[in-house]
């Protein structure tokens, strides 16, 4: 059996693609930057399988807090997907909670949290980093 750490996931930030740190053991995945990565299919299935796997497994709960100032069309069909299998885990009794961090300067951002968050039942806050 594998531990914790070989569990969780870390992606390094780019210009264009966000970090991601992903702990299995706090059962928290983080992502802060910009999305608009040249195979966003290469970024965001590492992230998906391990979400998956976490929701299949473990028995904490989850919690994806977003620093996300902009997503491209390919980025924003990657956030729905995520967002239709924490649908489905909470759906199924398990705890989930999205925080979706925006800055003052940035309100496109807060919209397109709330966009998100009209579409699913799970405990969904958008918070300000200014507050």
């Amino acid at each position: 059996m594998s531990s914790s750490e070989e569990l969780n996931l870390s992606v390094p930030g780019s210009q264009s693609s966000p970090s991601i740190r992903a702990d299995w053991k706090a059962g928290v995945v983080v992502m802060s930057g910009e999305s608009y990565p040249e195979n966003s299919f290469e970024l965001y299935d590492q992230l998906i399988q391990w979400i998956d796997s976490y929701l299949s497994s473990a028995e904490n709960s989850l919690t994806l807090e977003l620093h996300l100032n902009y997503l491209n069309t390919s980025s924003i069909r990657f956030m729905i997907d995520i967002f239709d299998s924490l649908q489905t885990a909470f759906e199924n009794g398990k705890e989930v909670l999205v925080q979706w961090m925006f800055d003052d300067r940035n309100p496109r951002s807060a919209e397109l949290g709330s966009e998100f968050k009209e579409d699913y039942t799970f405990p969904f806050l958008i918070l300000s980093i200014n507050a």
